[in-house]
């Protein structure tokens, strides 16, 4: 069966995780869902002649942003879900919800802080369902390859209310670009239930995300949500239909590619029976590591792996 979960004031949480947050939906494993996101503030809304889904201007109004951070649709709790399970995250389907996007530079952020301290700017831009392309300040058409910049489960209930900000092991803030529609994301359930949250639309972004946002815009997402018992992963992972990828997050880009890294080791391992050396040749020879991001507090680095290698 297919659920629905609108965005609005009652379904959406503003800025934080929270193991504690009541579940807007509750679905049985294997079950699949549709889930609607909104995404910025008021002050990034667009000039006159663009559609505005109407929720957003009412979770303005009336949702209580309790931390800085982005608009999430959720949690949907999957039932059978406990500590030590995998939610098994199937992006079947990933749309565009209206017809721009916004892009937001501000002081002191991003990858190069200091180099535009004098600039506060957000450019609207148009987005093309039809073409799927954004038109870019320039004249550019840019290709679109949407997918959710925040895909997480609820965090352990000790750590408490948390911001969407840092990318952490209950994932959130990944903003990484190969999830895509047809790519599975892999998240280690760390509460009852799981209560997975989605958000954070974007329509196009490289690795890195260096001026600290995307192309930000509304998107619905379907998502087949499955609880894994047989697996025991303790950090995200994710599979392209052509590659494994693992990844880590941490403030030193040097600590997040070793735990990527030291991850994909150990995931080449358990599909081959491979030793670790041999492994760990494979990754050298043929792993790519990618900076996911460089703006989030806690950065992020994935590494790739080709299926047909391991076969």
């Amino acid at each position: 069966m297919t659920a629905h979960l609108g965005s609005s004031p009652e379904t959406c949480h503003w800025g934080y995780f929270d193991a504690t947050l009541p579940p807007a939906a509750e679905i049985d494993s294997g079950d699949t869902i549709v889930i609607d996101t909104v995404s910025g503030t008021a002050a990034q809304l667009p000039p006159e002649g663009f559609f505005v889904p109407p929720e957003l201007l009412d979770i303005h109004e009336r949702a209580e942003r309790l931390l800085p951070g982005h608009i999430l649709t959720g949690p949907v709790a999957v039932k059978g879900a406990k500590p030590g399970h995998v939610l098994e995250v199937q992006v079947l389907d990933v749309s565009l919800r209206q017809d721009w996007g916004y892009n937001l530079i501000r002081p002191l952020a991003g990858t190069l802080p200091e180099d535009f301290d004098d600039t506060s700017r957000i450019v609207n831009i148009p987005l093309d369902k039809e073409t799927m392309t954004a038109k870019l300040s320039w004249g550019l058409d840019l290709p679109l390859k949407p997918f959710f910049g925040v895909m997480g489960v609820a965090p352990p209930p000790n750590w408490d209310r948390i911001s969407t900000l840092p990318p952490r092991r209950h994932g959130g803030n990944l903003d990484n670009k190969e999830l895509v529609a047809g790519s599975t994301l892999y998240l280690p359930v760390l509460t009852q239930g799981a209560l997975f949250s989605c958000g954070d639309g974007h329509g196009a972004q490289g690795d890195g995300e260096v001026c600290i946002t995307a192309i930000e815009t509304a998107l619905s997402g379907t998502f087949r949500l499955t609880v894994r018992d047989d697996l025991s992963f303790t950090y995200p992972r994710a599979e392209t239909p052509t590659h494994i990828i693992t990844m880590f997050m941490h403030q030193d880009l040097n600590r997040c590619a070793e735990g990527a890294l030291r991850d994909m080791i150990a995931w080449i391992c358990e599909k081959t029976g491979l030793d670790r050396a041999d492994a760990y040749m494979l990754c050298s020879l043929a792993g790519d590591l990618h900076i996911t991001q460089t703006v989030n507090g806690n950065k992020g680095v994935h590494m790739m792996m080709e299926k047909a290698l391991l076969a």
